[in-house]
């Protein structure tokens, strides 16, 4: 499956196909809900459920749902148990989210696993074409039981009654659950079942490994990339060639899946692109653009436009005078109508499709004037390798939004562009050159236009042998699969019980190909050619081999590790140097300390010589302590081994002591010095002695560190040890000293004073235990930060690093800080007050970051919302250290006790719209918002009356009522308008009518579908009024000119139906009805082009989120 939840990155404007959680930012445990009960039903139950079932779910009073997550029946296919889970408000994102659930996954036996590739939808009620359906496929199990879209489709489009989505509070919802068998991922061998092998997946590179296959199958592409030149001393992370060397060098040698970690970060990209999905067009344009910079001045220059590039001329020649206009352009891949076009030829024929610029779009040829001309397109000449990109994804201007065409588009394996008398071909074209393609591979995408899956369908060598190239996997498939089902269109299912007369079922298929390639006949001899290791610079072949080495013996000794036993073995000396430097608490990180493999049948005595020509100490000197974890969580050497232990094998003696069954046998080795410093027999131990650690603390210089061991009574006191303490710290003798023992420091830390004068068996220490002390206290140790080994152990426990960024700069670290986690609401925004030189901490607005998109969170801390440091650090199962700052005009706790308010005030005679920020407090009313409106804006005279009103998608839908709160009030979804009240409307009779004014255009080809565009208005007609006297007072409130107000139309609307109005006709008899509510279902329509910039993609309203286009940096 392509889409993963990634654990670094939350989901931006992409689409990612994620399980669901109860937050996007990670997996989180679902907690079983009951199914609700709206109607459902399913389409062509038969008796024995079939592998393919469509599910449609009934969803009443839908707007008043109050459950954060919405369960629909259960329904069966392939004998499985399935429903469709909703989240109605978002799953913590502004869109609808919803998701393919297994109903019964708690109950199901250990190791379940199903597969299922299935489409989600939601009815468009109006118009069926504009439903939104998402396709992908996933194998459930009990980790992922949950797979769907996060972010299905905006809210305000589903909750906009005039969309179609939501009609008479109902919404429809459709499931297509196909249940296939469960792929076998894990025994299968892509080498062995076809010669080739895969490509990793990253998160969402799909799309790039799909385009990646397919360049490495062009041979001669693949021997221009090894001969690019690169040295030893090159990075493959940092040198794209290097990088698709070391890919294509993998993917030929390889036995199993390559990775592309190494390509992706010598494009520049960070985890974070490779969870994004972007246009393979794009990526493939890209590249080939990077590539042919990096083959300049070497022996593959030009390389790239030898395969890749073709010519065509533009032209304009005009018709009634001799004069034409051309223009030559290089291409490196055709994009290729698909909507209206029934295959590759009609597209073609599209392409060079003349065109006339005659009437009012007449051609200004030089020297000639306004002429009749004619326009088009004609090919100078093919490369040898052809792409062609169907153009499967469009902006729809209608509906303001990208679609995926699904429609049915053919395409021939033999493609013949000198056919019809070489009517593609200008008439300069080589005709010498038999432009005779056959086709190489297909890319194909699987899924919606925001999101889905990439895989490729290749033959490598021209042969009938088709392989799918699908991420890791690559299985042989026939022509039929790599052809016709991937056409598109639609697919009829079999009929499952054909006595019934039921009608064959229908639906869409959304896998289909979207990028051809084409190799031409008589180049295809050049072009697949032999690659050999002869091809492959000698460093290369030298790294890539040692690489391959290195991993094989990764693999051996990991196959091996069963019959070894590792060996840590910790001494004084790993102490001394990591207490105090790299860890404070418990003894030592026996990561980093000397390990052994040892076959776990070795005699322990051979061990102990394997030490002693390791550290030069001779066995009869060497005493091995056995570490122990304790209750508390601390790790500690327990006990010595005993002379039975060390006449047993390593392995057994690992298994006594570990009852975790893993690898490894943890050793403290005791090892007693003489005066000379040379190695000694280590004292006898008995149950009366007991071995303790210590460390000495320095307040003045706020350090700790390791001083040795002793091997005390149990009966002793501390006292007894006091001058032997002295000696180890460099103290005189008689030094004063206070004693703390380290007992645990989880969950939080335990330093307990010791008294000197009780027995070390009544302060209850025993083997392994850890005794702290330092200087007795004076004066001026008192003034110290940390005065005392517990507070220094506190402050160290506790202490945290934060990076403080910029909202406005969420990528960018501005400082750091050095706080502490135990630091309150107050103290964090104080000491950051401090550092920014600002007088008023309260005026600091915090948000804490998302550990999983790398993101600001949506929404900032409230006013001491939270109690400690720690509390805005943590994020789900995760610690942070970011934290994002914005420095407030007022302070924060004053800001929440307001409301802040997007308006848009309409002058009343200038042609402008000024967007203000109203911030009020939160029980001020609609009359307040007035007034301090009054005080911002220019009125047209004193007395001007304001009001406030709601628009939505181009109509008014509300005028607030004086008294209405503002605090209910939402400005996210919907556009809050001021405006003038016109005087006609004060001074309204009791027979004149409001009604609502609004622009529109319709939709061409068959639907016609109606869309509002540009600034509602209302307007008051009188009785006895016709629309040539309504048509004139409009044309004066919106200083139309002449020319262009003859081209407009008028209708009256109704539920969204035009019925277009004569000049004789009398509007007021239209509207009945005196209220303005509900005006959405009539009004006056004024039909006319919208001549607004369109936006290229919907904006998405999330806080901190954009989109990336597809950049290789390096």
């Amino acid at each position: 499956m392509t889409m993963m939840t990634p654990p670094p990155v939350d989901q931006e404007d992409e689409e990612m196909l994620v399980p669901h959680s109860d937050a996007v930012e990670g997996p989180q445990p679902m907690e079983v809900a009951q199914p609700a009960d709206p109607v459902s039903t399913v389409e062509n139950q038969p008796v024995e459920d079939p592998p393919t079932l469509k599910f449609t779910w009934t969803i009443a009073n839908f707007s008043r749902l109050n459950t954060r997550k919405h369960y629909s029946d259960i329904f069966i296919v392939g004998g499985y148990k399935w429903r469709i889970l909703i989240f109605p408000k978002g799953n913590n994102v502004d869109h609808l989210s919803m998701y393919l659930d297994v109903a019964d996954s708690t109950t199901l036996p250990y190791g379940w696993s199903r597969y299922a590739q299935f489409s989600l939808a939601i009815v468009n009620q109006i118009h069926s074409k504009y439903s939104i359906r998402k396709e992908t496929q996933h194998q459930f199990n009990a980790r992922e039981s949950d797979w769907g879209f996060t972010s299905f489709m905006p809210l305000s489009e589903l909750y906009d009654p005039s969309r179609g989505y939501l009609v008479n509070d109902t919404v429809l919802v459709e499931a297509e659950v196909a249940v296939r068998k469960v792929l076998d991922y894990w025994s299968y061998d892509s080498k062995k079942e076809t010669g080739f092998v895969g490509l990793k997946n990253q998160g969402a590179t799909c799309y790039m490994n799909s385009l990646l296959q397919t360049l490495y199958h062009i041979p001669y592409f693949r021997k221009a990339v090894y001969h690019m030149p690169t040295t030893e001393n090159d990075a493959p992370t940092a040198s794209i060639p290097l990088a698709l060397q070391s890919l294509f060098y993998k993917l030929q040698y390889n036995d199993t899946s390559v990775a592309t970690k190494q390509l992706t970060k010598s494009f520049g990209w960070d985890t974070y692109d490779s969870f994004m999905q972007h246009d393979v067009q794009e990526l493939n344009r890209v590249l080939s653009e990077k590539l042919e910079d990096k083959m300049k001045g070497t022996v593959v220059e030009g390389t790239i436009q030898q395969l890749f590039e073709g010519h065509h001329m533009n032209y304009i020649e005009c018709i009634n005078v001799d004069y034409k206009s051309t223009r030559k352009e290089s291409f490196y891949d055709l994009q290729l109508d698909v909507k209206g076009c029934k295959d590759v030829y009609a597209s073609f024929d599209k392409y060079v499709e003349v065109e006339r610029l005659e009437g009012d779009n007449k051609y200004h040829a030089e020297g000639h004037g306004l002429q009749d001309a004619k326009k088009g397109v004609l090919f100078i000449d093919f490369p040898p390798v052809l792409q062609l990109q169907l153009k499967r994804f469009e902006y729809d201007f209608m509906r303001d939004t990208m679609v995926k065409i699904n429609d049915r588009y053919e395409f021939p394996l033999q493609l013949d562009l000198d056919r019809d008398n070489r009517k593609y071909l200008s008439p300069e074209a080589d005709r010498s050159v038999r432009n005779l393609y056959t086709l190489h591979s297909v890319l194909v995408h699987s899924g919606g236009v925001h999101g889905g899956h990439y895989y490729a369908f290749i033959r490598p060598t021209l042969s009938d042998q088709w392989y799918k190239f699908d991420d890791e996997r690559v299985t042989k498939e026939d022509m039929k699969r790599a052809l016709e089902e991937q056409y598109g269109g639609e697919e009829e299912l079999p009929q499952t019980n054909p006595g019934f007369n039921n009608p064959p079922f229908k639906f869409t298929k959304y896998s289909n190909a979207y990028m051809l390639v084409y190799i031409r006949e008589s180049d295809k001899d050049k072009i697949i050619c032999n690659v050999d290791e002869q091809d492959i610079a000698e460093h290369l072949r030298v790294r890539l081999k040692k690489e391959q080495e290195e991993k094989e013996d990764k693999r051996r000794y990991k196959a091996q590790a069963h019959l070894f036993t590792i060996i840590k073995v910790a001494r004084d000396d790993d102490l001394a140097g990591q207490i105090g430097k790299d860890i404070y608490f418990d003894l030592v990180d026996h990561d980093k300390v000397h390990s052994f493999r040892i076959q776990k049948h070795t005699p322990f005595q051979q061990f102990k010589e394997e030490v002693a020509k390791e550290f030069g100490i001779p066995i009869q000197f060497q005493r091995f302590w056995i570490w122990a974890k304790r209750q508390n969580h601390t790790y500690r050497p327990n006990r010595p081994l005993t002379p039975q232990e060390e006449l047993q094998p390593v392995g057994q003696i690992r298994e006594a002591s570990n009852k975790a069954n893993n690898a490894e046998l943890k050793l403290f080795l005791e090892v007693e010095h003489g005066p000379d410093l040379h190695p000694i027999s280590p004292p006898d131990k008995s149950k009366e002695e007991i071995l303790l650690f210590f460390k000495l603390y320095d307040p003045e210089k706020v350090e700790i560190r390791y001083v040795g061991r002793l091997m005390v009574k149990s009966s002793s006191k501390p006292m007894d040890i006091i001058e032997k303490l002295n000696v180890m710290a460099g103290f005189a003798p008689d030094q004063e000293i206070e004693l703390f023992e380290e007992i645990k420091f989880e969950p939080c830390v335990m330093c307990e004073h010791l008294d000197k004068k009780t027995s070390f068996r009544l302060c209850q220490i025993e083997d392994g235990d850890i005794i702290c002390y330092q200087k007795a206290l004076t004066d001026k140790d008192s003034e110290c930060q940390y005065p005392d080994v517990p507070s220094f152990l506190e402050y160290v426990q506790n202490r945290q690093l934060v990076r403080f960024r910029s909202l406005e700069k969420p990528k960018e670290d501005e400082f750091v800080l050095e706080l502490s986690k135990l630091h309150t609401y107050d103290d964090v925004v104080e000491r950051e007050a401090r550092k920014l030189s600002l007088d008023d901490p309260s005026k600091i607005r915090l948000t804490s970051h998302n550990c999983y998109s790398q993101q600001p969170k949506p929404q900032p801390i409230k006013y001491r919302g939270v109690e400690h440091l720690s509390d805005m650090l943590v994020h789900y199962n995760q610690t942070s250290d970011i934290l994002y700052y914005e420095v407030l005009d007022i302070p924060l706790p004053e800001l929440q006790g307001l409301k802040t308010l997007k308006v848009a005030f309409h002058h009343a005679t200038k042609d402008e719209v000024v967007i203000h920020n109203i911030r009020l407090p939160k029980q001020s009313t609609v009359g307040d918002v007035i007034n301090e409106f009054k005080t911002k804006v220019e009125l047209s005279h004193p007395d001007a009356e304001l009001r406030l009103l709601e628009v939505f998608y181009h109509k008014i839908y509300k005028i607030f009522p004086m008294t209405e709160k503002i605090e209910n009030i939402n400005d996210q979804y919907w556009t809050l308008r001021a405006e003038e009240i016109p005087e006609e409307e004060k001074n309204i009779g009791p027979n004149d009518r409001l009604i609502h004014v609004y622009h529109f255009t319709k939709e061409s080809g068959q639907n016609q579908q109606v869309q509002n565009f540009g600034e509602p208005f209302f307007l008051v007609i009188h009785e006895g009024e016709t629309l040539e006297e309504i048509k004139a007072r409009i044309q004066k409130k919106m200083h139309v000119p002449d020319e262009d107000f003859a081209k407009w139309r008028f209708a009256f609307m109704s539920m969204g139906r035009p019925e277009y109005l004569q000049d004789t006709d009398v509007v007021y008899n239209r509207f009945q009805r005196r209220e303005v509510y509900g005006a959405w279902e009539q009004y006056l329509g004024l039909e006319h082009s919208d001549n607004a910039p369109k936006r290229a993609y919907a904006v998405n309203q999330n806080r901190h989120t954009y989109e990336k286009p597809v950049k290789i940096y390096n």
